[in-house]
């Protein structure tokens, strides 16, 4: 009896082992297929970030153009040893293009925030009509930027609806004046795109444990009371990451302008994506550009890291 016993547990023992080593065969070839399939997202992320980072890096240390009548590759026969970031320190071109960028963020990212934050107050409570509301609250940030830009051109002319509401004369100009043109542009980025951060800011909101507001009513605390001490403290994180999407995306601002100003009066609404953009296509300057476009990857990369530092701090 004693035998049989000891022979049935070194079988089952046996069994056991086979199938620990059957599973643990799986597991490697699992993860070595799970690096093949891996590969060619890696081998995408190379071809269209990697390279043509490396590639500016490149030309920005030249003199090259597509005017020189050489491959891009060669442009070492015109290497510059970094000068163009020396013509960048220098060019008020360049910083005015950065300063109205900046005006431009720090005025419509805190009006979408707040807005949004506002917004999203009103519908964390159920009421009739609550779903068309949301729909046509979220429908601005749907619509194409190149078309919102040509519905605030149509909407700024003199004779247009802005001016006959206001009732402004057809002389009061808006796009053409470069203080207003300005404002203009912000007004309408402010419309696109105060929708995402009112739906970011509501899903952040709608994340709070409602039992910890039910608690907090029933103790007697106002609205105001629970707002600003049960849900603001939680939505840290989403606040953060709220605010730094739009400083990145409102830091890029080109198609809006373009179709509204074209970046004038002059060069009154010019960001850095139109600076960039006339660089590129009109002077030809592709090395100078390469050098511009780091340093913007430069300020973007900061206000990214500034960001997740805020979530990772809250989150610790």
């Amino acid at each position: 009896m004693t035998e049989l016993s000891s022979n049935t547990s070194a079988s089952l023992a046996s069994n056991v082992g086979e199938k620990r080593g059957y599973w643990s065969r799986v597991g490697r070839d699992g993860r070595k297929l799970g690096k093949w399939f891996v590969a060619p997202t890696v081998a995408l992320l190379i071809f269209i970030v990697i390279f043509p980072l490396l590639m500016q890096l490149y030309l920005s240390f030249t003199w090259w153009t597509p005017l020189d009548g050489v491959p891009w590759y060669q442009a070492y026969e015109s290497f510059n040893w970094g000068e163009n970031y020396l013509i960048l320190a220098y060019d008020p071109a360049f910083w005015a293009a950065l300063w109205r960028t900046a005006m431009i963020m720090l005025v419509a990212v805190p009006a979408q925030f707040f807005l949004g934050l506002g917004l999203a107050y009103l519908f964390i409570d159920k009421f009739p009509g609550r779903k068309v509301f949301y729909s046509i609250v979220l429908t601005p940030m749907m619509v194409v930027p190149a078309v919102v830009g040509l519905m605030f051109f149509l909407l700024f002319q003199g004779t247009g609806p802005v001016n006959d509401s206001l009732g402004l004369p057809a002389s009061f100009s808006w796009l053409t004046d470069p203080n207003r043109a300005l404002i203009s542009v912000i007004i309408a980025d402010t419309w696109q795109w105060t929708p995402l951060m009112f739906l970011i800011l509501l899903a952040g909101m709608l994340g709070v444990p409602s039992d910890q507001l039910l608690a907090a009513r029933l103790l007697g605390g106002s609205n105001w009371q629970n707002f600003y001490k049960i849900i603001l403290p939680r939505m840290k994180s989403v606040i953060a990451i709220a605010i730094v999407l739009r400083l990145v995306e409102c830091f890029k601002i080109f198609d809006l302008i373009f179709i509204m100003t074209s970046g004038g009066p002059g060069v009154a609404t010019e960001t850095i994506s139109l600076f960039l953009y006339k660089k590129t296509f009109a002077d030809l300057d592709w090395a100078y550009v390469g050098a511009v476009g780091l340093a913007v990857l430069i300020v973007l990369s900061l206000i990214a890291a500034f960001g997740l530092s805020r979530v990772a701090k809250n989150k610790g």
